[in-house]
């Protein structure tokens, strides 16, 4: 039994900003190594408008092909009223997913830049969206710049609980926080994670950060202390936004899984994951990509002592 949940984000928000068509069957190939590697859950593919986000104009044909490993949730993420009955299809016919996402913009200004309405709008929208799910998947609450806003500026935690609050009302019970500019401190992501934990008890908190700034997993590790054990990473740490956004100078990339992995291996922490497993799959999405992605422990190799301790374990 593995001490936390890690979601791997690769073959979606990882995807989301690449410009090249990723051909179905290597998508495919590559949900289904990541789940058979251990990710207890798995973001496969998005309901967006293709005529928005090209990669996934494939988003059926995908999850159509996609075997499927016994307790993994394989996440479609879903816009709006139109996704989620795209997604009632594909689940009608015995290939939909079995985990959708709620998106909302924690200041208005954000909002309005990336989902084109104001924030009570979008309110509207989500409670329309779990109506129309009619309760047939687990769904995902997410909270975009939760710790900043790269046009507001500081965000209130008492609006962040705010609407953890809306989407426990709505029987939301996994909440993701996002640090979307990369701008959380160890301070902040314990103080906003230890709060949201002590008001919620019965909501599974989920940390999304951005390693825009080289500390992602300083945070992970503080929201690790906090109490936080459900993760979102993905391989190389690719993507973060559509390739036409430029937060951050344009460095926006999640946290990587290799790395994250194994700070957590060596530290004792069971991930659940066949490390090997993830060193294969993590040379799979860099050829995948046709480049060096920005993971130091697809270069290094697992710290040998990791390795050594794991090899003394099995022979004692």
């Amino acid at each position: 039994m593995s001490d936390l949940t890690l979601c791997e984000c690769f073959a979606r928000d990882g995807l989301q900003h690449e410009t090249e068509f990723i051909p179905t069957a290597q998508k495919v190939a590559l949900i289904d190594r990541f789940a058979r590697a251990g990710f207890a859950r798995v973001e496969a593919t998005s309901y967006s408008n293709p005529a928005v986000v090209p990669q996934f104009a494939d988003a059926s044909e995908v999850l159509k092909t996609l075997p499927r490993v016994d307790g993994v949730y394989y996440k479609a993420t879903c816009a709006n009223v139109r996704a989620v009955e795209r997604a009632l299809a594909d689940l009608d016919a015995g290939i939909g997913a079995n985990e959708i996402s709620l998106l909302v913009s924690a200041s208005d200004a954000h909002s309005l830049r990336n989902l084109k309405q104001s924030r009570e709008d979008q309110w509207q929208r989500i409670e329309a969206m779990a109506a129309a799910a009619q309760g047939r998947f687990r769904l995902i609450g997410t909270i975009s710049v939760a710790f900043g806003c790269p046009f507001e500026g500081e965000i209130a935690e008492s609006s962040v609980l705010a609407d953890v609050e809306r989407f426990a009302a709505l029987g939301v019970r996994h909440v993701t926080l996002g640090d979307t500019i990369g701008v959380a401190t160890q301070a902040s992501t314990q103080r906003l994670f230890g709060a949201m934990l002590r008001a919620f008890p019965d909501v599974h908190a989920i940390a999304h950060f951005h390693d825009t700034r080289g500390t992602g997993i300083v945070n992970y590790l503080a929201a690790f202390e906090a109490g936080v054990r459900h993760y979102d990473v993905a391989f190389g740490g690719v993507g973060g936004h559509p390739a036409k956004v430029k937060y951050g100078g344009g460095v926006t990339g999640n946290v990587c899984t290799e790395d994250f992995v194994n700070v957590l291996e060596t530290m004792g922490v069971n991930t659940g994951i066949d490390l090997a497993a993830m060193m294969e799959a993590s040379e799979a999405c860099e050829n995948a990509l046709g480049r060096t992605l920005a993971s130091r422990v697809a270069r290094t190799g697992l710290n040998p002592m990791l390795t050594r301790a794991g090899e003394q374990a099995s022979i004692a």
